[in-house]
């Protein structure tokens, strides 16, 4: 039975466990976006959450408790020096699990494990604001067929100040041509 275990042991003694998610979370600084198993990304993010938030602190007691589980100076300057100020300003929730489906060979369930301040996509989500603009004045077109009257009166006055100052242009144009 497993009464009062608190995490996942992964089938593996602890010493293994624990120089795994060390690998694993030196994978995860480095590259920003890892693939694993559903249960790994869990006990990773268990494992990397506080090493994470020991590096908004740059201090030398951070990074030497740091180090005691790492043990990667390259991993150190990437934690300290890029991934702790970027994410200085976040109470918690460093990484974010995106289940990607079952692994052919055992069906085992799949997952990315990344760090949320480092995705691009994910970034963008005030940008999806501007798309939501777009499809208003999408609709305002997608309209002018079923109620011409109306959607030309909203299209005609913004419409109407381009060409005007177009017209004079393409008259200039067409005056050279026809003499």
């Amino acid at each position: 039975m497993r009464h009062g275990k608190k995490f996942n042991h992964l089938g593996r003694t602890a010493d293994h466990r624990n120089a795994m998610l060390a690998n694993m979370t030196i994978s995860l600084i480095m590259h920003k976006r890892i693939t694993t198993t559903l249960a790994k990304a869990k006990a990773l993010k268990k494992y990397a959450e506080p090493l994470i938030t020991r590096s908004k602190e740059d201090t030398t007691h951070s990074r030497r408790v740091v180090f005691s589980y790492l043990q990667n100076k390259e991993v150190m300057k990437e934690l300290f020096g890029v991934v702790g100020p970027k994410v200085g300003d976040r109470p918690g929730g460093y990484t974010r699990i995106i289940k990607l489906g079952h692994r052919p060979g055992d069906g085992a369930d799949i997952a990315f494990i990344e760090l949320v301040d480092f995705d691009e996509n994910m970034a963008k989500a005030p940008k999806a604001a501007k798309r939501t603009r777009r499809s208003r004045k999408a609709a305002p077109k997608a309209e002018a067929p079923v109620e011409a009257p109306a959607a030309e009166e909203t299209v005609e006055a913004p419409v109407e100040e381009a060409p005007v100052e177009e017209a004079p242009a393409e008259e200039k144009a067409e005056e050279p041509k026809a003499e």
